[in-house]
Protein backbone atom coordinates (compact mmCIF):
# COMPACT_ATOMS: atom_id res chain seq x y z
CA UNK A 1 0.00 0.00 0.00
CA UNK A 2 1.32 3.30 -0.46
CA UNK A 3 1.47 4.73 3.06
CA UNK A 4 3.99 7.25 1.86
CA UNK A 5 2.08 10.03 1.24
CA UNK A 6 -0.39 10.19 3.73
CA UNK A 7 1.93 10.83 6.68
CA UNK A 8 0.80 7.37 8.79
CA UNK A 9 -2.69 7.08 7.10
CA UNK A 10 -3.01 5.36 4.03
CA UNK A 11 -5.24 5.42 1.13
CA UNK A 12 -5.10 1.52 -0.20
CA UNK A 13 -4.23 1.89 -4.06
CA UNK A 14 -5.96 -1.34 -4.53
CA UNK A 15 -9.60 -0.03 -3.69
CA UNK A 16 -8.66 3.14 -5.45
CA UNK A 17 -6.76 3.28 -8.36
CA UNK A 18 -4.32 0.84 -8.66
CA UNK A 19 -6.32 -2.21 -9.74
CA UNK A 20 -9.69 -1.07 -10.03
CA UNK A 21 -9.47 1.93 -12.76
CA UNK A 22 -11.91 1.44 -15.50
CA UNK A 23 -11.69 3.16 -19.02
CA UNK A 24 -15.13 5.06 -17.84
CA UNK A 25 -14.89 5.37 -14.47
CA UNK A 26 -13.69 7.39 -11.84
CA UNK A 27 -15.62 9.94 -9.12
CA UNK A 28 -13.24 12.44 -8.63
CA UNK A 29 -13.26 14.79 -4.96
CA UNK A 30 -13.93 18.50 -5.41
CA UNK A 31 -11.56 21.12 -4.82
CA UNK A 32 -10.14 21.08 -0.89
CA UNK A 33 -9.86 24.46 0.72
CA UNK A 34 -5.70 24.92 1.46
CA UNK A 35 -6.88 24.52 4.95
CA UNK A 36 -8.30 21.12 4.97
CA UNK A 37 -7.80 19.21 8.61
CA UNK A 38 -5.10 16.22 9.21
CA UNK A 39 -7.22 12.90 9.64
CA UNK A 40 -8.04 12.84 13.47
CA UNK A 41 -6.99 9.24 14.74
CA UNK A 42 -8.52 8.07 18.00
CA UNK A 43 -6.42 5.91 20.29
CA UNK A 44 -9.16 3.62 20.77
CA UNK A 45 -11.62 2.35 18.23
CA UNK A 46 -15.28 2.96 18.75
CA UNK A 47 -17.33 0.30 21.14
CA UNK A 48 -19.31 -1.51 17.78
CA UNK A 49 -15.91 -2.15 16.26
CA UNK A 50 -14.20 -3.33 19.77
CA UNK A 51 -16.99 -6.10 20.08
CA UNK A 52 -16.42 -7.16 16.84
CA UNK A 53 -12.85 -7.55 16.93
CA UNK A 54 -13.00 -8.87 20.37
CA UNK A 55 -15.46 -11.66 18.64
CA UNK A 56 -13.04 -12.46 15.44
CA UNK A 57 -9.98 -12.72 17.86
CA UNK A 58 -12.14 -15.44 19.94
CA UNK A 59 -13.22 -16.86 16.91
CA UNK A 60 -10.08 -17.65 14.93
CA UNK A 61 -7.01 -17.65 17.35
CA UNK A 62 -6.56 -20.45 20.01
CA UNK A 63 -5.23 -20.69 23.15
CA UNK A 64 -5.71 -18.31 25.93
CA UNK A 65 -7.81 -16.13 23.08
CA UNK A 66 -10.83 -18.54 23.51
CA UNK A 67 -10.58 -17.97 27.29
CA UNK A 68 -10.37 -14.33 27.06
CA UNK A 69 -12.96 -12.36 28.91
CA UNK A 70 -14.27 -9.10 26.84
CA UNK A 71 -13.51 -6.54 29.69
CA UNK A 72 -9.96 -8.03 29.58
CA UNK A 73 -9.76 -7.37 25.50
CA UNK A 74 -7.40 -5.10 24.83
CA UNK A 75 -7.57 -3.24 21.60
CA UNK A 76 -5.45 0.14 20.40
CA UNK A 77 -5.74 1.84 16.80
CA UNK A 78 -2.69 1.76 14.78
CA UNK A 79 -3.55 3.20 11.97
CA UNK A 80 -6.74 4.88 10.31
CA UNK A 81 -7.53 5.85 7.38
CA UNK A 82 -9.57 6.73 4.10
CA UNK A 83 -9.77 3.02 3.67
CA UNK A 84 -7.45 0.24 5.32
CA UNK A 85 -7.68 0.44 8.79
CA UNK A 86 -5.31 -1.55 11.27
CA UNK A 87 -5.57 -2.29 15.42
CA UNK A 88 -3.44 -4.05 17.55
CA UNK A 89 -5.12 -6.61 19.62
CA UNK A 90 -3.75 -8.17 22.71
CA UNK A 91 -4.09 -10.47 25.73
CA UNK A 92 -3.88 -8.13 29.02
CA UNK A 93 -0.07 -8.93 30.66
CA UNK A 94 -2.22 -11.03 33.52
CA UNK A 95 -3.37 -13.62 31.04
CA UNK A 96 -0.53 -16.32 30.10
CA UNK A 97 -0.46 -18.29 26.92
CA UNK A 98 -1.46 -21.53 26.48
CA UNK A 99 0.57 -22.51 23.39
CA UNK A 100 2.05 -20.91 20.85
CA UNK A 101 -0.12 -18.56 20.51
CA UNK A 102 0.47 -14.71 19.70
CA UNK A 103 -0.03 -12.57 22.51
CA UNK A 104 -0.31 -9.76 19.73
CA UNK A 105 -2.14 -9.75 17.07
CA UNK A 106 -2.90 -7.15 13.80
CA UNK A 107 -6.83 -6.52 12.77
CA UNK A 108 -7.39 -5.12 9.41
CA UNK A 109 -10.10 -3.77 8.30
CA UNK A 110 -11.30 -3.12 5.25
CA UNK A 111 -12.52 0.63 4.85
CA UNK A 112 -15.48 1.70 2.10
CA UNK A 113 -14.29 0.90 -1.61
CA UNK A 114 -14.08 3.90 -3.49
CA UNK A 115 -17.35 4.42 -6.15
CA UNK A 116 -15.10 5.91 -9.14
CA UNK A 117 -17.40 7.52 -11.78
CA UNK A 118 -16.84 10.51 -14.10
CA UNK A 119 -20.10 11.18 -14.96
CA UNK A 120 -22.84 12.30 -12.67
CA UNK A 121 -25.40 10.60 -14.07
CA UNK A 122 -23.80 6.80 -13.40
CA UNK A 123 -25.93 4.03 -14.45
CA UNK A 124 -26.81 1.05 -12.52
CA UNK A 125 -25.00 -1.10 -14.20
CA UNK A 126 -21.65 1.09 -14.08
CA UNK A 127 -21.98 0.98 -10.12
CA UNK A 128 -22.74 -2.72 -10.18
CA UNK A 129 -19.22 -3.39 -12.25
CA UNK A 130 -17.46 -1.16 -9.55
CA UNK A 131 -18.65 -2.85 -7.04
CA UNK A 132 -17.95 -6.09 -8.44
CA UNK A 133 -14.37 -4.87 -9.14
CA UNK A 134 -13.65 -3.51 -5.41
CA UNK A 135 -14.76 -6.84 -4.46
CA UNK A 136 -12.73 -8.82 -7.04
CA UNK A 137 -9.95 -6.78 -5.63
CA UNK A 138 -10.43 -7.37 -1.74
CA UNK A 139 -10.21 -11.63 -2.89
CA UNK A 140 -7.17 -11.63 -4.98
CA UNK A 141 -5.01 -9.27 -2.65
CA UNK A 142 -6.62 -11.55 0.17
CA UNK A 143 -5.33 -15.04 -2.12
CA UNK A 144 -2.09 -13.00 -2.47
CA UNK A 145 -1.38 -12.16 1.07
CA UNK A 146 -2.75 -15.83 2.43
CA UNK A 147 0.20 -17.81 -0.29
CA UNK A 148 2.82 -15.40 0.52
CA UNK A 149 2.20 -15.61 4.30
CA UNK A 150 1.99 -20.00 3.80
CA UNK A 151 5.58 -19.26 1.98
CA UNK A 152 6.63 -16.85 4.63
CA UNK A 153 7.37 -14.09 2.49
CA UNK A 154 5.03 -11.85 4.64
CA UNK A 155 3.44 -12.06 7.82
CA UNK A 156 1.60 -15.08 8.94
CA UNK A 157 -2.56 -15.15 8.21
CA UNK A 158 -4.55 -16.21 11.42
CA UNK A 159 -7.76 -15.16 9.97
CA UNK A 160 -10.00 -14.29 7.41
CA UNK A 161 -13.68 -12.92 6.52
CA UNK A 162 -15.84 -10.59 4.78
CA UNK A 163 -14.86 -7.31 6.77
CA UNK A 164 -11.21 -7.57 6.81
CA UNK A 165 -8.23 -10.13 8.68
CA UNK A 166 -6.12 -11.12 11.53
CA UNK A 167 -2.48 -10.95 10.36
CA UNK A 168 0.51 -11.35 12.76
CA UNK A 169 2.02 -8.31 14.51
CA UNK A 170 5.31 -7.85 13.38
CA UNK A 171 7.79 -5.95 15.85
CA UNK A 172 9.31 -4.12 13.64
CA UNK A 173 10.14 -0.33 11.51
CA UNK A 174 9.80 0.89 8.46
CA UNK A 175 13.10 1.40 6.44
CA UNK A 176 14.32 5.44 6.07
CA UNK A 177 14.89 6.20 2.01
CA UNK A 178 18.70 7.04 3.17
CA UNK A 179 18.75 3.13 4.40
CA UNK A 180 18.37 1.65 1.51
CA UNK A 181 21.49 2.71 0.19
CA UNK A 182 22.92 0.81 3.11
CA UNK A 183 24.84 -1.85 1.22
CA UNK A 184 23.56 -4.81 3.80
CA UNK A 185 19.84 -3.98 3.42
CA UNK A 186 20.27 -3.29 -0.37
CA UNK A 187 21.55 -6.82 -0.79
CA UNK A 188 18.80 -8.19 1.21
CA UNK A 189 16.75 -6.13 -0.37
CA UNK A 190 17.65 -8.05 -3.77
CA UNK A 191 17.30 -11.56 -2.02
CA UNK A 192 14.14 -10.86 -1.27
CA UNK A 193 13.02 -9.93 -4.31
CA UNK A 194 14.85 -12.45 -6.31
CA UNK A 195 12.23 -14.84 -4.03
CA UNK A 196 9.56 -13.15 -4.75
CA UNK A 197 9.78 -13.06 -8.51
CA UNK A 198 10.83 -16.76 -7.90
CA UNK A 199 6.63 -17.55 -6.89
CA UNK A 200 4.27 -19.63 -9.14
CA UNK A 201 1.23 -17.59 -8.32
CA UNK A 202 -2.87 -18.00 -9.40
CA UNK A 203 -3.23 -15.17 -11.07
CA UNK A 204 -3.29 -14.06 -14.77
CA UNK A 205 0.35 -14.55 -16.01
CA UNK A 206 0.58 -11.73 -19.17
CA UNK A 207 2.03 -8.78 -18.35
CA UNK A 208 -0.90 -6.60 -18.70
CA UNK A 209 -0.91 -4.64 -15.69
CA UNK A 210 1.37 -2.04 -16.14
CA UNK A 211 0.62 -0.52 -19.43
CA UNK A 212 -2.68 -1.65 -19.08
CA UNK A 213 -3.30 0.55 -16.18
CA UNK A 214 -1.18 3.34 -17.30
CA UNK A 215 -3.15 3.45 -20.70
CA UNK A 216 -6.80 4.17 -18.29
CA UNK A 217 -4.80 6.53 -15.93
CA UNK A 218 -3.73 8.22 -19.12
CA UNK A 219 -6.93 8.65 -20.40
CA UNK A 220 -8.44 9.83 -17.37
CA UNK A 221 -5.66 12.53 -17.31
CA UNK A 222 -6.72 14.27 -20.32
CA UNK A 223 -10.03 14.40 -18.75
CA UNK A 224 -9.03 15.82 -15.59
CA UNK A 225 -10.00 19.81 -14.90
CA UNK A 226 -9.13 21.57 -11.93
CA UNK A 227 -10.41 24.68 -10.84
CA UNK A 228 -8.37 25.83 -8.08
CA UNK A 229 -5.46 28.04 -9.84
CA UNK A 230 -2.55 26.73 -8.40
CA UNK A 231 -3.53 23.13 -9.65
CA UNK A 232 -4.49 24.50 -13.03
CA UNK A 233 -1.60 26.18 -13.57
CA UNK A 234 0.70 22.83 -12.42
CA UNK A 235 -1.67 20.76 -14.52
CA UNK A 236 -1.57 22.66 -17.44
CA UNK A 237 2.33 22.88 -17.17
CA UNK A 238 2.15 18.63 -17.00
CA UNK A 239 -0.04 18.51 -19.96
CA UNK A 240 2.87 20.54 -22.01
CA UNK A 241 4.74 16.78 -21.32
CA UNK A 242 2.48 15.56 -24.31
CA UNK A 243 1.97 12.94 -22.60
CA UNK A 244 0.51 10.42 -25.45
CA UNK A 245 3.15 11.09 -27.52
CA UNK A 246 5.69 10.56 -24.42
CA UNK A 247 3.69 7.01 -23.76
CA UNK A 248 3.76 6.04 -27.36
CA UNK A 249 7.71 6.41 -27.31
CA UNK A 250 8.23 4.57 -24.06
CA UNK A 251 6.42 1.79 -25.27
CA UNK A 252 8.56 1.81 -28.27
CA UNK A 253 11.44 1.50 -26.08
CA UNK A 254 10.11 -1.10 -23.59
CA UNK A 255 9.12 -3.25 -26.15
CA UNK A 256 12.92 -3.07 -27.63
CA UNK A 257 14.07 -4.55 -24.14
CA UNK A 258 13.61 -8.24 -23.52
CA UNK A 259 12.91 -8.44 -19.61
CA UNK A 260 11.28 -11.66 -17.95
CA UNK A 261 7.88 -11.48 -16.73
CA UNK A 262 7.78 -12.56 -13.06
CA UNK A 263 5.26 -12.09 -10.02
CA UNK A 264 6.46 -8.69 -8.94
CA UNK A 265 5.61 -6.24 -5.71
CA UNK A 266 5.46 -3.27 -7.98
CA UNK A 267 6.10 -1.04 -4.82
CA UNK A 268 8.95 -1.72 -3.02
CA UNK A 269 9.76 1.91 -1.24
CA UNK A 270 11.14 2.00 2.00
CA UNK A 271 7.49 2.11 3.32
CA UNK A 272 7.40 -1.42 2.31
CA UNK A 273 10.48 -2.90 3.88
CA UNK A 274 10.32 -3.54 7.75
CA UNK A 275 13.13 -3.79 9.61
CA UNK A 276 12.16 -6.37 12.04
CA UNK A 277 12.98 -6.07 15.77
CA UNK A 278 14.74 -9.25 17.62
CA UNK A 279 16.43 -10.65 14.80
CA UNK A 280 20.02 -10.67 16.35
CA UNK A 281 20.41 -14.70 15.66
CA UNK A 282 18.65 -14.43 11.95
CA UNK A 283 20.62 -13.20 9.09
CA UNK A 284 17.45 -12.11 7.51
CA UNK A 285 16.53 -8.81 8.86
CA UNK A 286 14.24 -7.21 6.18
CA UNK A 287 10.25 -8.28 5.23
CA UNK A 288 8.45 -7.21 2.19
CA UNK A 289 4.85 -5.72 3.37
CA UNK A 290 2.01 -4.70 1.19
CA UNK A 291 1.12 -6.34 -1.74
CA UNK A 292 -2.22 -4.67 -3.28
CA UNK A 293 0.04 -3.56 -6.72
CA UNK A 294 1.58 -6.66 -6.90
CA UNK A 295 0.88 -8.88 -10.43
CA UNK A 296 2.75 -10.38 -13.15
CA UNK A 297 5.08 -8.01 -14.96
CA UNK A 298 8.34 -7.20 -16.13
CA UNK A 299 10.87 -7.51 -13.63
CA UNK A 300 12.92 -4.79 -14.91
CA UNK A 301 9.94 -2.63 -13.76
CA UNK A 302 9.89 -4.10 -10.01
CA UNK A 303 13.82 -2.84 -9.61
CA UNK A 304 14.04 -0.11 -11.64
CA UNK A 305 10.78 1.18 -9.56
CA UNK A 306 12.92 0.43 -6.30
CA UNK A 307 15.83 2.26 -7.53
CA UNK A 308 13.97 5.57 -8.20
CA UNK A 309 12.22 5.06 -4.53
CA UNK A 310 15.90 5.79 -3.51
CA UNK A 311 15.40 9.23 -4.80
CA UNK A 312 12.35 10.13 -2.44
CA UNK A 313 11.59 10.68 0.87
CA UNK A 314 8.31 10.51 2.42
CA UNK A 315 8.96 11.78 6.02
CA UNK A 316 8.14 15.45 5.65
CA UNK A 317 5.83 17.52 7.87
CA UNK A 318 5.54 20.54 5.37
CA UNK A 319 4.15 20.82 2.12
CA UNK A 320 4.78 19.06 -0.51
CA UNK A 321 5.49 16.27 1.87
CA UNK A 322 8.22 15.01 0.49
CA UNK A 323 11.38 15.42 -0.66
CA UNK A 324 13.55 14.49 -3.48
CA UNK A 325 17.29 13.96 -4.47
CA UNK A 326 17.78 13.34 -7.39
CA UNK A 327 21.45 12.76 -6.40
CA UNK A 328 20.12 10.01 -4.66
CA UNK A 329 19.79 7.59 -7.60
CA UNK A 330 22.07 4.54 -7.28
CA UNK A 331 25.14 4.94 -8.87
CA UNK A 332 25.97 2.00 -11.30
CA UNK A 333 28.15 0.23 -8.36
CA UNK A 334 25.62 0.53 -6.41
CA UNK A 335 22.81 -1.37 -9.08
CA UNK A 336 25.93 -3.77 -9.59
CA UNK A 337 25.89 -4.88 -6.32
CA UNK A 338 22.06 -5.03 -6.12
CA UNK A 339 21.80 -7.06 -9.08
CA UNK A 340 24.34 -9.27 -8.02
CA UNK A 341 22.75 -10.38 -4.71
CA UNK A 342 19.28 -10.54 -6.74
CA UNK A 343 20.80 -12.71 -9.58
CA UNK A 344 22.33 -15.31 -7.27
CA UNK A 345 18.75 -15.77 -5.66
CA UNK A 346 17.19 -15.64 -8.74
CA UNK A 347 19.37 -17.62 -11.58
CA UNK A 348 20.49 -20.42 -9.61
CA UNK A 349 23.13 -21.29 -12.43
CA UNK A 350 24.48 -17.60 -11.95
CA UNK A 351 27.42 -18.85 -9.74
CA UNK A 352 28.76 -21.38 -12.11
CA UNK A 353 29.46 -18.80 -14.30
CA UNK A 354 32.48 -17.25 -15.26
CA UNK A 355 33.54 -13.88 -13.73
CA UNK A 356 33.17 -13.03 -17.36
CA UNK A 357 29.82 -13.94 -18.35
CA UNK A 358 28.34 -13.10 -14.26
CA UNK A 359 29.34 -9.46 -15.90
CA UNK A 360 27.77 -9.63 -18.85
CA UNK A 361 24.66 -10.92 -17.52
CA UNK A 362 24.95 -7.80 -14.71
CA UNK A 363 25.54 -5.34 -17.28
CA UNK A 364 22.76 -6.77 -19.37
CA UNK A 365 20.17 -5.88 -16.59
CA UNK A 366 21.39 -2.77 -15.70
CA UNK A 367 20.54 -1.59 -19.31
CA UNK A 368 16.96 -3.13 -18.75
CA UNK A 369 16.12 -2.01 -15.29
CA UNK A 370 17.19 1.53 -16.20
CA UNK A 371 15.46 1.57 -19.08
CA UNK A 372 12.24 0.31 -17.26
CA UNK A 373 12.94 3.14 -14.54
CA UNK A 374 11.34 5.50 -16.87
CA UNK A 375 8.23 3.50 -16.63
CA UNK A 376 7.86 3.88 -13.07
CA UNK A 377 8.73 7.90 -13.26
CA UNK A 378 5.58 7.88 -16.14
CA UNK A 379 3.18 5.61 -14.08
CA UNK A 380 3.61 7.07 -10.63
CA UNK A 381 3.33 10.87 -12.34
CA UNK A 382 0.04 10.05 -13.84
CA UNK A 383 -1.27 8.15 -10.27
CA UNK A 384 -0.36 11.25 -8.89
CA UNK A 385 -1.80 13.49 -11.21
CA UNK A 386 -5.48 11.32 -10.42
CA UNK A 387 -4.67 11.44 -7.36
CA UNK A 388 -4.52 15.46 -6.98
CA UNK A 389 -8.36 15.14 -8.01
CA UNK A 390 -9.16 12.18 -6.23
CA UNK A 391 -8.17 12.26 -2.70
CA UNK A 392 -9.13 14.77 -0.11
CA UNK A 393 -5.39 13.88 1.64
CA UNK A 394 -3.22 16.79 2.12
CA UNK A 395 -0.11 16.07 0.01
CA UNK A 396 1.47 17.93 -3.11
CA UNK A 397 0.17 14.86 -5.44
CA UNK A 398 0.73 17.69 -8.70
CA UNK A 399 4.31 18.80 -7.02
CA UNK A 400 5.34 14.75 -6.84
CA UNK A 401 3.62 14.41 -10.29
CA UNK A 402 6.00 16.92 -11.45
CA UNK A 403 9.23 15.86 -9.63
CA UNK A 404 8.49 12.22 -10.95
CA UNK A 405 8.16 13.75 -14.80
CA UNK A 406 10.86 16.06 -14.19
CA UNK A 407 13.23 12.67 -13.64
CA UNK A 408 11.48 11.06 -16.32
CA UNK A 409 13.07 13.60 -18.90
CA UNK A 410 16.12 13.12 -17.18
CA UNK A 411 16.91 9.68 -17.23
CA UNK A 412 15.34 9.74 -20.95
CA UNK A 413 18.14 11.52 -22.39
CA UNK A 414 20.43 8.94 -21.04
CA UNK A 415 18.82 5.44 -21.54
CA UNK A 416 16.25 6.06 -24.30
CA UNK A 417 18.71 5.85 -26.95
Amino acid sequence: MKTKFINGVSSSPSMSLGLLVNENSLQVQPDTPEDCKEVVRPEQPDLDTQRKAYLWCREFLHGAWKSLAEEDFCITVIRGGLSNKLFLCSLPDSLDTVGDEPRNILLRLYGAILQMSCNKGDSQQSNKENHFQGAEAMVLESVMFAILAERELGPKLYGIFPQGRLEQYVPSRKLDTCELSDPRISAEVAEKMGKFHGMRMPFNKEPKWLFGTMDKYLSQVMRLNFTRESHLRCFNYLLTYNLPQEMDMLKSLLDSTHSPVVFCHNDCQEGNILLLKDTQTSEQKLMLIDFEYSSYNYRGFDIGNHFCEWMYDYNCDEFPFFKVNVQAYPTKAQQLHFIESYLRESDQGFDKLSEEDQMKLKEKLYIEVNRFSLASHFFWGLWSIIQARLSTIKFGYLEYAQARFEAYFQQKKIWAV
